[in-house]
């Protein structure tokens, strides 16, 4: 059948394993030092692991596959890692099941098409003309906000928390600049469609400032945003500060807050 299914750019791959956690299903393994797809009938194509990889060897593409058994992957689990690992693995199918009927589609939600309704319901409603006065003023106090652009030495990062946004969060939710950049420095990131092998090194040196008292990952729900959250984790992790305060806020295709979590 053709599906959705994981692909692996094993010449991006650094064999750091940590795809093989964020997959629950076990299709992943690391042999002779490189991610492999162990068997395509474990892998349900939906690309949480995705999230997790910091170089951008991991992709979702379509093609002819086996169909993904759900009875095979419990029984390789049982037998390689143990009970608690299907409880994880049966979690997760359940948050993939949801999230598919939600969106109405299969496959990795970030690369489908959704129709959302707006406030007033009316999808068709033109926009304004693009000469007419703001309505709401700009809160951004810097430039660049592009990761691979913004230098970690700036003096705009000085005292004020850090917003780590990904690219979809602003068009998602219109409150952006008052809730989130207002008073903030602010580096935007996509960790799906970016070349990401800089980020983590980059967000290292900016996260060693010691005159940055909060640090705000700001993604989207759906699973390859996680790898905002992945490379931040990995930065607190190298970076010389002890003290770094990180919280993680996840956004619904709606733009609402749909979860805050602190890492």
């Amino acid at each position: 059948m053709k599906r959705k299914i994981i692909k692996i750019n094993e010449s991006l791959c650094n064999g750091c394993g940590s795809c093989t956690v964020g997959c629950s299903e076990g299709a992943l393994q690391i042999i002779d030092g490189v991610a492999k797809l162990v068997r395509e009938d474990f892998c349900d194509g939906f690309g949480d692991c995705i999230g997790t990889c910091p170089t951008g060897a991991l992709t979702i593409e379509e093609r002819e596959a086996e169909e993904f058994d759900v009875n095979a992957v419990k029984d390789h689990l049982k037998k390689t890692q143990g009970k608690d690992a299907v409880a994880k693995m049966e979690e997760a199918q359940k948050i993939h099941m949801d999230k598919e009927q939600k969106l109405q589609i299969g496959g990795c939600p970030g690369m489908k098409n959704f129709k959302l309704e707006t406030p007033n319901g009316d999808t068709n409603k033109k926009a304004s003309s693009v000469f007419e006065m703001n309505v709401n003023p700009a809160e951004l106090g810097q430039w660049p906000v592009q990761l691979h652009l913004v230098n970690p030495s700036a003096p705009f990062f000085k005292d004020k928390e850090l917003v780590i946004m990904s690219t979809c969060s602003p068009v998602a939710c219109a409150d952006i600049h008052w809730k989130y950049i207002r008073g903030r420095s602010v580096v935007v990131a996509c960790p799906k469609l970016d070349r990401t092998e800089t980020y983590v090194e980059k967000l290292t040196e900016i996260f060693n400032r010691e005159d940055i008292p909060k640090i705000i990952v700001l993604r989207m729900t759906v699973p390859c945003c996680g790898g905002l959250t992945h490379m931040a984790d990995l930065a607190k992790k190298a970076c010389r500060r002890t003290n770094i305060a990180i919280e993680e806020h996840i956004l619904d295709l709606e733009g609402k807050l749909d979860s805050k979590n602190i890492l």
